[in-house]
């Protein structure tokens, strides 16, 4: 019976500790990203973000055309608004509590497809593909790139998966 208990025990706290390592991935920004995904010999993966559409999504929205769509819409200040800010910013899409390091400027950050960095963000960790997938590390889908880019969105355009993934793509050469 002590023995049946203690195995009961022991698997409530195997997997409640599954639970809250699941829950401390953190956001921690592209900054963070920079450090190792910036080198030539790894593809300047930043430099491809950075030259590219998700990095400037808060600042479309500061732009007139977008401050004229949000005032049709009944929106003050579309780079406030959770509505809009959800999609244009990698921080304004998920709780609060999550977040470690990341800011809002930096619009649709590395974490917004590839998941929350903190716990595989490690050199070491992510020479091991399946141990950074348990850390958090996420291959983007076509269904996670919809959560943004569908017909809720006032400015939607119809979204070829295929041809707008080839877009930003930011292939790591060192992996061939």
């Amino acid at each position: 019976m002590l023995t049946k208990r203690i195995f009961i025990f022991a698997l409530l706290v195997f997997f409640a500790g599954g639970t809250l390592m699941a829950q401390n991935f953190k956001y921690i920004g592209a900054s963070k990203c920079k450090m190792c995904h910036l080198k030539p010999a790894k593809g300047e993966q930043y430099n491809v973000w950075l030259k590219g559409p998700h990095a400037g999504a808060m600042k479309t929205l500061a732009n007139e055309e977008s401050k004229k769509i949000a005032a049709e819409m009944g929106i003050a200040d579309p780079t406030t608004d959770p509505a809009c800010i959800k999609c244009h910013s990698t921080v304004g899409s998920v709780d609060a509590k999550l977040i470690a390091s990341a800011k809002m400027a930096e619009g649709v950050s590395c974490e917004s497809c590839h998941g929350a960095g903190s716990m595989y963000k490690g050199a070491s960790i992510m020479k091991n593909r399946d141990l950074a997938m348990q850390k958090g590390l996420v291959d983007p889908t076509e269904e996670l790139c919809k959560t943004c880019h569908n017909e809720e969105s006032p400015t939607y355009k119809p979204f070829n998966y295929a041809e707008k993934a080839a877009l930003i793509a930011h292939p790591d050469p060192s992996k061939k």
